[in-house]
């Protein structure tokens, strides 16, 4: 039995021996389509006290494809970064997970860092970011499931993001070769290696599967990394081919891929959805237009959905 079905019961969809559990999720996936950004847009009148009527178009959007956008109203003037948090409490959220280089309300503030510890990741610079889960060098018990961005102020040229629902690369990989799945499920599939600065452990080492089932939901969870230094695959001919099938899908940019550039007031709510960044310049002449986007990520779902 494979790791999967041992998570959930044989009714799941993503057990591969449950074939007509398999068949009628997978249609039923796909019957959803796969919507432009425009699509998945809801406006708020004041993104930090959204009414009910805004968060269920927000969850509806999130429920059929992990992901939603939302445009505040340039009249409630700039969220800033108690209007974020407020925000996240209003979907339900309670305080983010925390990470080294977020601040003490658990929020991160994604904007070019020159010096000091947030200069050496990349989210904190102004090159691409590959493909990505947020967290996927969390340990199992610390998951993220969902994230928010929101945008404060955009780069002069570039950083435009990218994503893609796990669900529908799954779908993919599946329809292709079921082997890649059983092998992407299986526990030892990839190694995040420990975080280690002059000597001193800031992250145990984390292996895990790419793929799995939360077992409180029943919804499929995806781990990964596009990045090709600090990871680690396991060491067989199967899990290889299927990380390699897994690059070339992203590089295509095929169906399903979203790609849009956040505005200033502009946000994404989804449940850790697959996303990138292209390189990007800050105006040097203006000291205050440097791109900053606000990150919040949670163990669970986004709720509702």
């Amino acid at each position: 039995m494979n790791a999967i079905a041992r998570e959930t019961s044989a009714a799941s969809p993503f057990d591969l021996e449950a074939s007509d559990a398999w068949q009628a999720w997978r249609a039923a996936r796909l019957e959803r389509g796969m919507p432009t950004s425009e699509d998945l847009s809801v406006p708020l009148v004041d993104a930090a006290r959204p009414v009910e009527g805004e968060l269920a178009a927000l969850r509806e959007r999130i429920r059929r494809h992990n992901l939603a956008f939302y445009r505040c109203a340039p009249s409630a003037g700039e969220l800033g970064r108690r209007g974020f948090a407020d925000l996240c409490g209003a979907l339900g959220f309670d305080r983010p997970d925390p990470h080294e280089c977020a601040d003490e309300d658990g929020i991160s503030a994604l904007q070019v860092c020159g010096a000091g510890r947030r200069a050496g990741y990349i989210p904190y610079t102004d090159r691409p970011l590959s493909w990505h889960c947020d967290g996927y060098y969390n340990p199992p018990e610390r998951r993220i499931r969902a994230m928010l961005l929101h945008c404060v102020a955009d780069a002069r040229e570039g950083g435009e993001n990218l994503f893609l629902d796990p669900e529908l690369l799954y779908i993919r990989l599946r329809d292709e070769n079921p082997e890649w799945i059983a092998a992407l499920n299986d526990p030892r599939a990839l190694t995040i290696p420990a975080n280690v600065e002059n000597g001193v452990t800031l992250r145990a080492a984390s292996t895990g599967p790419v793929f799995s089932v939360d077992p409180r939901s029943g919804h499929l969870h995806m781990r990964f990394t596009a990045r090709t230094r600090s990871i680690e695959w396991r060491d067989d001919p199967v899990t290889r081919a299927a990380a390699q099938r897994i690059h070339e899908i992203l590089a295509e940019e095929g169906p399903g891929v979203l790609r849009h550039r956040l505005a200033p007031g502009e946000g994404v709510i989804c449940n850790n959805v697959l996303h990138a960044r292209t390189g990007f310049t800050d105006d040097p002449d203006a000291a205050g237009h440097r791109r900053l986007i606000y990150r919040a990520r949670f163990p669970r779902r986004v709720p509702g959905t």
